[in-house]
This record gives structure tokens, C-alpha cells and sequence, in this order.
């Protein structure tokens, strides 16, 4: 497969992890998605010194078609507010989580490699108080080849929503930060509304914006896909944005359940796992050198029996027909109805 193009996609899900479940089983088609306010709850308890019960493992949304990248928080109060989510086929262009350079909770700084040329991507969010824009003004952040920042902005600004009449001292400090990384603010080739309020006397806005390297060929070219908000407020965003041709071989090794080569990874993990000395563990070096011999049988045994496969659309297990219809359904629609019995189907489709 020859890469041309990254289809980038952006959109606050407002903590729902119904949506983004959807977006990452349905969106295959991109190669990037840019996620604000992702969902962080509690996945199962694990052990604990202090607690009986154990102590709750915190996480998101994964999916086996998408690297999510995402900075660790310290604590409960911490949970990273920009998530993002590469297509696994680009795992090649080695993307990265720079949290040596920007370690903060709403800014998601993601490098990879085109043409051994290092290449940045900015996901934001800022919190109606902008403290990123204040850690940004005071982090000195010196980068080069940033070519998208993107997110939601919660600004609103006559310089990019014409039905509002005042300009903001925060867009000034904003429009300063996207200059320092030689970015421009991108108009979209269809201008409309990309946040819709639910509130009686609040206007819809434009809110969630996309900057692009300055004399940028793809500049003023992003789309806002208002048919694609689903349940949401925040509309998408979306972009193609040429780069050096890179050729991607789009297969991995799989092992099919109950198969053949499940049976032979399974008695090569066991018989060489007979082997194993484990009799004389008496400190952390003896017990690190036998996890660390068997990572190397189970490695030695996955590559021994797996096969090549394609990468597939969709690769959630209970994922069905009957969702994709549903869905297409409610899409067409738009009605609550539709909506909630695309839920059911999900539900029972788990």
C-alpha cells in the first residue's frame, strides 16, 4: 500500500464512550483520529496493600485496529482531558507520544517519521478557564515541522464565527501561540456551526478549530461534517494532508481461535515452558531472568505459528451486521427513536 495522504479526523465526544466506540469501529477509513474529553472509567479492580476489595484500574477506549496515545495520569484528578488515535496499518512512520516536550493533561503532542523527516501533531483542549493557552505562553517549546493543531478550542471569536460580534484578548494569546509554530488559522471550504447548543437563549458557535502550516498547500482546506456529530454537540473535523509517498505492507500475524496454529502456540508455550528452571527464585534477578526467558519462548512460539492477515474493518468481536445497519439507520434519520434502538442493538450485540 503507497501512502500519499494522512485523512485526519478531530471531534470532542464529551466523555461518551458509546461515541467513540462507534467512531473508532466505523472510521476505519481515516488514518489519524484526533479525540476531546475522551471517557476514563473504571475498567476492574486490581490488587491492592491497602484495600481488600483491590484498588480501581482506570482506563479508555481501545480498539485492535487503532495505537492510542494518551499521556498516564498522576492521579485521580489527572485523567488526560486530548486522546489520540493512530491506524495501526501507519505504525511503520513510528508515531510517538512527546511528553518530553509537552507533558500536560490537555495538549496531546504526537511526532512520527516521513521521509526521515521528524513531523508534528497537536491535539488541544481548553477548559472554559484556557489554562492551556497559559501553560503554553509560559512552557518555552521550540518545534519545528508542526503541520496541525486541532481541537476544541472553546473560544468564540468574530475572527472565526461571523454570527458573533466581539473579539477576545484569548484569541490574541492564541493566534500568538499558533504563529510561534509557523501556524495559520485554516477557514473551512464549508463554514457552518461546529458546536450546537442544547440551551434555550445560547446561539451555536464555532468553536472547534484546525490550524495548518503557514503557505501550506492543503491550507483553507478542512471539512466540518455536521452529518456526522451523531448524539454529540461537537461537530467533526476532518483533512487530507499530503506527505511523501511511504509504501505500507498492510498485513500482520494473526492466530485464528480453535485452529491448527493455535493448538501447535499453545503445546510449543508448554513444552518449553517444562524447561524452565523455576525451582531456585530467591531474589529479583533470578525472577526477572525467567519472565524475561519466557517473553522469548511465547515470542519464539507466536512467531513459529502465526500467519499472515489482512487488517479488517472492523474487529470487535461483537460487532454485527445488525449494528451497521442500525447504525446507517439512525444516520439517516437522525431520530431519537433510531437512536435509541441503535443502543439496544449495541447492548445486545455485547
Amino acid at each position: 500500500m503507497i501512502v500519499r495522504n494522512l485523512k485526519i479526523f478531530s471531534q470532542n465526544v464529551h466523555k461518551n464512550s458509546l461515541i467513540i466506540n462507534i467512531i473508532l469501529e466505523t472510521q476505519n477509513h481515516f488514518d489519524i483520529i484526533l479525540i476531546q474529553e475522551p471517557p476514563w472509567s473504571e475498567i476492574r479492580k486490581i490488587p491492592s496493600t491497602s484495600s481488600c476489595k483491590g484498588e480501581p484500574l482506570m482506563g479508555t477506549c481501545h480498539h485492535s485496529n487503532w495505537i492510542s496515545f494518551a499521556r498516564f495520569p498522576s492521579d485521580n484528578n489527572d485523567f488526560p482531558r486530548v486522546i489520540t488515535y493512530i491506524n495501526i496499518h501507519l505504525s511503520p512512520l513510528h508515531f510517538l507520544l512527546c511528553k518530553d516536550i509537552i507533558n500536560y493533561r490537555d495538549i496531546s503532542l504526537i511526532s512520527f517519521l516521513n521521509n526521515n523527516v521528524c513531523h508534528y501533531i497537536l491535539n488541544v483542549y481548553f477548559d472554559s478557564s484556557h489554562l492551556a493557552v497559559k501553560y503554553l505562553k509560559d512552557t518555552e517549546v521550540n518545534i519545528n515541522n508542526v503541520f496541525l493543531m486541532t481541537g476544541n478550542f472553546n473560544i468564540r471569536d468574530s475572527l472565526w464565527d461571523l454570527s458573533f460580534l466581539f473579539h477576545s484578548s484569548i484569541s490574541d494569546d492564541l493566534i500568538m501561540i499558533a504563529d510561534s509554530f509557523n501556524l495559520v488559522l485554516s477557514s473551512p471550504t464549508n463554514p457552518c456551526p461546529t458546536r450546537y447548543s442544547d440551551t434555550a437563549g445560547e446561539s451555536n458557535s464555532v468553536i472547534d478549530l484546525m490550524f495548518l502550516r503557514f503557505r501550506s498547500q492543503e491550507l483553507d482546506n478542512h471539512f466540518i461534517l455536521p452529518e456526522s456529530h451523531l448524539s454529540l454537540d461537537h461537530t467533526p473535523l476532518m483533512i487530507d494532508i499530503p506527505i511523501f509517498e511511504e509504501i505500507i505492507h498492510m498485513s500482520k500475524l494473526t492466530i485464528i481461535p480453535k485452529s491448527d496454529q493455535e493448538t501447535g502456540f499453545i503445546n510449543d508455550i508448554i513444552s518449553n515452558f517444562k524447561k524452565l528452571e523455576t525451582s531456585n527464585i530467591k531474589d529479583i534477578d533470578k525472577l526477572e531472568r525467567v519472565v524475561n526467558q519466557l517473553g522469548s519462548i511465547i515470542d519464539k512460539a507466536w512467531s513459529n505459528n502465526a500467519i499472515k492477515s489482512k487488517f479488517s474493518k472492523h474487529s470487535k468481536q461483537w460487532w454485527s451486521d445488525s449494528c451497521t445497519q442500525s447504525l446507517n439507520t439512525y444516520r439517516t434519520s437522525r431520530s431519537c427513536e433510531n437512536w435509541k434502538s441503535f443502543k439496544t442493538t449495541v447492548k445486545d450485540a455485547k
